[in-house]
């Protein structure tokens, strides 16, 4: 397998697919890839993590500013007021009778534009998507196969936080740095943490909060960044990772040196099956870890239930 100074090419990016492929793994009708993983017995030893009843919300607010129109047309959050407490006080609402005051509002968004999952029809290796399933089942429509719908009561297990920025000593990894293999498992013996079957792994680069303490987000949605070196593919493969997430836009690390954009992606979704995070904010877990040096916990993080979604808005938690 190529390493991260090495150019990836497109061959690499097939040959690699085809060895850690999960196609027919759970079965030729599968829709929900590496999260077959977690089963009863997973989802109870999460649950006996909580020890204290603390919980983090690992989502960016959605008032943070940090498309930029450098990939796929997104846009930011924008949210809306439909009836508000002006429109009580001054009688809008008294006419033609008294009616219940109110506010109410609407949010319009990308699914994928704030902290969000990927559905696994979200990235096509060649013209297929995960367990073989064909591009054009994605359609005007919504997706007929690998909607987000699929996992919206999967995304329950044991949660793991990689704090690779800290273990590296830095406020924030350097745009472009990549995370290999071998890092990550040195971060994991700094921790003391071990990876589990049908974990979720949660990397922290600290590349998000540079970007909200500087209030620049120039570049953060589709630019370089810290990022999963493409080796990690084989990683996530080994210890049976159902879930990968990080603090960045798009958990790889670019610029990609490579063929072609996004090579991980490439590999992680349509071959491997793991559902992956993305935008996810970790600066208050990430200092409760390091001050009780437990790393590991429950993690909850339901998608909508949005029927054909490529993708779907969450809020996250992480309860200790």
């Amino acid at each position: 397998m190529p390493q991260q100074a090495d150019y990836i090419t497109i061959n690499d990016i097939r040959e690699t697919a085809k060895r850690l492929s999960n196609w027919g793994r759970w079965g030729p009708e599968d829709q929900i890839g590496t999260l077959n993983l977690i089963g009863e017995e997973e989802i109870k030893y999460a649950s006996s993590l909580v020890r204290r009843g603390k919980t983090f919300s690992l989502a960016l607010s959605l008032k943070e500013k940090i498309q930029s129109g450098l990939f796929g047309g997104r846009w930011n959050p924008i949210h809306s007021m439909l009836a508000t407490g002006t429109d009580a006080a001054t009688g809008r609402q008294d006419e033609p009778s008294p009616y219940l005051r109110y506010a109410d509002d609407a949010i319009s968004m990308p699914c994928q534009s704030s902290t969000q999952w990927d559905a696994l029809c979200h990235i096509f290796l060649d013209d297929k998507m995960y367990n073989g399933f064909d591009a054009t089942l994605v359609d005007a429509r919504g997706a007929q196969k690998l909607g987000i719908e699929h996992v919206r009561d999967r995304m329950v297990g044991r949660g793991v936080l990689l704090d690779i920025a800290r273990y590296k000593g830095v406020e924030h990894l350097a745009d472009g740095e990549a995370v290999d293999a071998n890092t990550l498992d040195q971060c994991i013996a700094a921790q003391k943490v071990e990876i589990r079957k049908g974990d979720f792994v949660i990397v922290r680069t600290g590349q998000q909060e540079r970007c909200l303490a500087s209030g620049d987000w120039t570049g953060y949605a589709g630019g370089d960044a810290p990022g999963l070196a493409f080796d990690t593919a084989e990683w996530l493969k080994d210890k049976d990772v159902a879930g990968i997430c990080t603090d960045t836009w798009g958990c790889e690390v670019r610029p990609n040196n490579s063929e072609a954009n996004q090579p991980w992606h490439w590999v992680v979704i349509p071959a491997l099956g793991i559902s992956m995070g993305e935008i996810f904010y970790l600066k208050e877990l990430a200092e409760d870890c390091d001050q009780d040096r437990v790393f590991e916990f429950l993690f909850v993080a339901p998608p909508l239930h949005l029927p054909g979604g490529a993708g779907s808005p969450i809020n996250p938690q992480a309860i200790k």
